[in-house]
C-alpha cells in the first residue's frame, strides 16, 4: 500500500484560456513553497510531475528541501484538450467540467483510466504534483463518482489517497477553494 500526496500546482502565470503551458505567477511560488514545508516532515519521498510547468515549478520548493528529483509523469498531466484554439479550450473545459465521466468520448476516459493505473501502480509513498481535474478524477474513483469535479481543490493543496489492495481510497480531501476557468 501506497500513500499518495496529490497536489495541485500553484497559482499560474496565466489561465486556461491565456497560455499553453504557464509557469507560476508570484503567488503560485508562495503556494509552492508553503506546500514544501507542510511535506518536508513527510519525507524525502519519490516525487513525480505532469510535465507541465505550473507543476514542475511547484514541485521545485520540496525537491530542494529534500535534495531530490521529481520524476517527470505523463499519466498524471492535465486532462487532453480537444483543441489547441486557447478560448475554444476554455469554452470546452467549462462544459466538461460540469458534465459525467460516462459521458466522455473514449479518449478521455481512456485517460483516467490512464491516470488510475499510475496510481495503482505505486509501491511506495509518493507526492505527485498535478492538476484540478486529474485530482478530481482520482477522488472520483476513489468514492465511486462519476462526476467529472467532485471537489475544487485549492491551488497548492494536498489530497491525500491510498493505493490498498489495487483500490483507490481517499484519506482526506485537499483545502477546497473557488476555482474559476476564464
Amino acid at each position: 500500500m501506497a500513500t499518495i500526496y496529490f497536489v495541485r500546482h500553484g497559482k499560474a502565470a496565466a489561465g486556461f484560456d491565456g497560455h499553453h503551458d504557464p509557469g507560476l505567477d508570484e503567488t503560485g511560488q508562495q503556494q509552492a513553497e508553503a506546500t514544501a514545508r507542510a511535506l518536508a516532515p513527510r519525507g524525502p519521498l519519490t516525487v513525480l510531475s505532469s510535465p507541465l510547468a505550473r507543476a514542475r515549478e511547484t514541485s521545485d520548493a520540496l525537491t530542494r528541501m529534500w535534495g531530490v528529483e521529481a520524476a517527470i509523469e505523463e499519466r498524471v498531466a492535465e486532462i487532453p484538450s480537444p483543441t489547441p484554439d486557447l478560448k475554444a479550450r476554455s469554452e470546452w473545459l467549462r462544459g466538461f467540467m460540469q458534465s459525467r465521466w460516462r459521458d466522455q468520448p473514449e479518449e478521455l476516459k481512456q485517460w483516467r483510466n490512464t491516470l488510475a493505473q499510475c496510481l495503482l501502480s505505486l509501491e511506495q509513498d509518493t507526492v505527485i504534483f498535478s492538476h484540478f481535474v486529474a485530482i478530481n478524477a482520482a477522488v472520483g474513483l476513489a468514492q465511486q463518482d462519476d462526476r467529472v469535479v467532485v471537489f475544487r481543490p485549492d491551488n497548492g493543496s494536498v489530497t491525500r489517497l491510498s493505493n490498498a489492495d489495487g483500490v483507490l481510497r481517499l484519506i482526506e480531501l485537499g483545502r477546497e477553494a473557488g476555482t474559476q476557468v476564464l
